[in-house]
């Protein structure tokens, strides 16, 4: 296609050490590192693939599998992960990749992950991109749950249907794929797309760690959205960091969610994107990498709190 970044073919991978375990990490291109956080919290960087690394043609992008899923699975308990250690890993990865500052590609939950490291290392983030963020509020959480509730209770009573089966339980995949097309295919039109996010969020999953990786995001959820007073945007309105938030229109996290982090980030940057979901970078890619590494694009709209 006329136009399209070359992305380097120098995929490099390896493994970085954390506390009792060893994490992957998969990075390309070169230059100041620009660290890619999966959502989930119970997926892996894998559904990333290949449409991000056209990031890679400034940068040089780090994926990494979160503790205790993919990749990073072996020898963790689910109770060995909090959200300080998801941080504490995050700051692990920093060291590991010898530079002082980098900046944070977060998408869904990872948007999350990536503003907790923000506010609590706020030196250590040259950039922070939010992309289809989560809730940043157990407010915005709520927002979420009714908006959902009034537009897609067909969907949500077919994933409790779904949940309550042996098979799920067990973290049968076909169980697994099923409950998640349930749940994207309301913000994924495309069935190419939804089909393809689906193949890629269990790669270098096994029944167990599929088990295991939802306890994980049980237990982060209990100590982000789920606690009544959990505010990460009051945590971020005393911050000078360069932000750009992406969000679709038709994502399945109300636009208001990505507008209120934007709103409490000085001096961000939003873009809403017309006819997109939850997967900007899957399903408008050239915007989103104009966006990031290009010149504004006409019609982005610029946020600043006051």
């Amino acid at each position: 296609m006329p136009g399209t970044p070359v992305v380097p073919p120098d995929v490099r991978e390896g493994r970085f050490p954390v506390p009792g375990a060893e994490l992957y990490f998969r990075e390309i291109g070169s230059g100041t590192p620009r660290v890619a956080l999966h959502g989930g919290p119970d997926f892996n960087h894998s559904y990333f693939l290949p449409e991000l690394d056209r990031l890679a043609i400034d940068s040089r992008l780090v994926y990494y599998d979160q503790r205790g899923r993919g990749r990073s699975s072996h020898g963790v308990r689910a109770e060995d992960v909090t959200i300080e250690s998801e941080v504490d890993d995050l700051d692990r990865l920093r060291r590991h990749l010898g530079v002082e500052a980098m900046q944070l590609l977060g998408h869904s939950w990872g948007a999350v992950l990536a503003m907790e490291y923000a506010t609590r290392h706020p030196e250590r983030v040259s950039r922070l991109i939010v992309m289809n963020t989560a809730p940043a509020s157990h407010a915005d959480l709520l927002l979420l749950r009714e908006r959902r509730e009034a537009a897609e209770a067909d969907r949500l009573a077919g994933m409790r249907a779904i949940s309550r089966t042996a098979a799920f339980t067990e973290g049968d995949v076909a169980a697994e794929a099923e409950y998640c097309r349930l749940h994207f295919g309301g913000t994924l039109r495309d069935p190419d797309q939804l089909e393809s996010i689906i193949g890629r969020l269990r790669v270098d999953f096994t029944p167990a760690d599929i088990v295991k990786a939802r306890a994980i995001e049980h237990r982060l959820r209990e100590q982000t959205w789920l606690r009544a007073d959990y505010d990460l945007l009051a945590r971020l309105r005393p911050l000078e960091l360069s932000t750009l938030v992406i969000h679709g229109d038709r994502d399945l996290i109300p636009v208001e969610c990505a507008r209120h982090v934007a709103e409490a980030a000085s001096g961000s940057r939003l873009i809403v994107l017309e006819d997109c979901g939850h997967f900007a970078y899957l399903e408008r890619p050239e915007e989103v990498r104009r966006a990031i590494v290009g010149p504004a694009a006409p019609g982005d709209s610029a946020c600043t709190s006051t």
